[in-house]
Parts: structure tokens; sequence; C-alpha cells
């Protein structure tokens, strides 16, 4: 195959790509199902054109075309028992509380939603190939302790839904687990960082990856040094050629968080629903 034709190959996939993406929609729910087009979300007077310094997903610093979450959902609460669900193409799901979205207005992250257009496509990603045409990112996410894992790309939906914790109930620790034990700690960060891929004793709407508590819990089967190093960099201790588990390095996840899902995860292994 001669240079010429490799090139123009390319070009046209680039070309439907871009077209795929334009036609893409976006489902949002929060009071009234609606769904709109790349283009119309582009077209939108509040569109801006944003810096994000130490990208999640690109680690480094991007440029987008966005429009702002908050303005774009049109509410300014959540119910005390709702969360603000997100769901992806490849089946990652997360929720943001309503304490990133509404919180404290004098200093809090503010989310943007990316809009990939056919001008600027966005570079592939390992493991994951082309990200768009939707993508959840932050400016300041310290300021509210956006998590990693509160990044979603692909984005197909949103949609307000009960709190995890009020839907299933068998991912809480007992009454009798202390209120500052780290089980209790490891059960929130579970929630928020784990439970976007996998389920727990059949709970969650993810399905990137599998159920951590059935039939086996990882504690069954892991040394505690190879359960740490595998979270922290899932090649260094087993790899195949799909595998789409990221490593959590300690900016993603805090050696302290990692004892604590650990120390959750055992809990969980002895109280398996």
């Amino acid at each position: 195959m001669n240079t010429n034709l490799k090139r123009m190959i390319a070009l046209a996939g680039l070309m439907l790509a871009c077209a795929s993406s334009m036609a893409a929609s976006l489902v949002i729910n929060v009071g009234g199902e609606r769904s709109l087009t790349a283009e119309q979300l582009l077209a939108r007077p509040d569109a801006a054109t944003i810096r994000v310094p130490n990208d999640v997903t690109f680690h480094r610093t991007m440029t987008y075309r966005a429009v702002p979450l908050r303005a774009l959902l049109g509410i300014a609460a959540l119910p005390a028992d709702k969360e603000l669900q997100i769901t992806a193409t490849d089946g990652f799901v997360t929720h943001l509380p309503a304490r990133l979205l509404f919180g404290d207005a004098k200093k809090r992250a503010e989310p943007w939603l990316a809009i990939e257009t056919p001008d600027e496509p966005w570079p592939q990603v390992s493991g994951s190939g082309d990200i768009g045409p939707f993508y959840l990112v932050w400016i300041d996410p310290a300021a509210s302790g956006v998590s990693s894992e509160q990044w979603p790309f692909k984005v197909d939906a949103i949609r307000i839904a009960p709190t995890l914790a009020a839907r299933w109930p068998q991912i809480a620790v007992g009454k009798n687990v202390p209120a500052d034990s780290p089980i209790r700690r490891g059960q929130r960060v579970f929630a928020t960082q784990c439970m976007v891929c996998h389920k727990l004793n059949g709970a969650g709407d993810a399905s990137m990856g599998p159920d951590l508590n059935r039939p086996h819990n990882p504690t069954e089967y892991f040394q505690p040094w190879v359960l740490k190093s595998f979270i922290r960099d899932p090649k260094s201790i087993r790899a195949w050629a799909d595998m789409k588990m990221p490593g959590f390095d300690k900016n993603a996840l805090s050696d302290g968080d990692l004892d604590a899902v650990i120390a959750y995860l055992g809990y969980m292994a002895k109280h398996r629903k």
C-alpha cells in the first residue's frame, strides 16, 4: 500500500470519526429528559474554550471547548437522598454527590462538559481509544476533593439517581463498626473509586469489571502486599491484552485510602450477601 493511499484512508477514518462525534447525543434527565447533540452543545452561548491543568486522563494541560455543567443541568440543588449519576458507553458509571456540585460557591471545583470538535479531535488514550465526544473535566478539582474516578469520558447520559447506599444496602457495613474505623472510610472510598467499574455483592450499575465479593473477594486470593501492588500498578502483577484496569498512584488514592479500601474488602469477605 503506497503512502498516499494510507494517508487517504487515515483521513477518511478521521472524517468518519468526527462525523460520528457530532451526531452523537447526550441524554440529560434532571426533571425532564432531553437529548442534545455535540453540535447543539457547542452552539450554546455559554460554550467556552477552557484550559485544564493536570488533566486526569491525559496527564498534562489540555484545552477544550466546553459548557459549564451547572448551567447545563439548570438546577440549583439535589434532594438529600439523591446524587448525579453519569454513565458512559463503555460501562463506566460514576456518581457526584450534591456537595461537589452545589457546595460553597466561594471556593469550589468547577465542572465542565468538554465536547470534542471535528477540527480538533482529542488524542487516543491507551486502552480506551477515542474517549469522546463528551468528557467531564474539572477546574481546580482539589478545592472540593474531586477524585480521579469523577472525570468520566465517553459520557452518554446524566441523570438524578438515589445514592448508592440508599439503593444497595448490601454494601453498607454493620452498625457495630465504629464511626472512625478505617472500614467505614474504606466503604466511602470504594463507592467513589471502585464502584465506577465494579459491583459488590451484586450491587452497582457499572459493568466494566467483575463483582469484588462474588464468588470470591480479592483479599481471599491475593496476599496483602500483592493486592496493594495490583491496585497501584495492575500490570506489575498480572497483565493481558484486553486489560482495562488503571493503576491508582498516590495522587489518585493515598496510602491511607488504599489501606481503608483493603480493610473494607476484608470485612465484606466475611459478610457476603
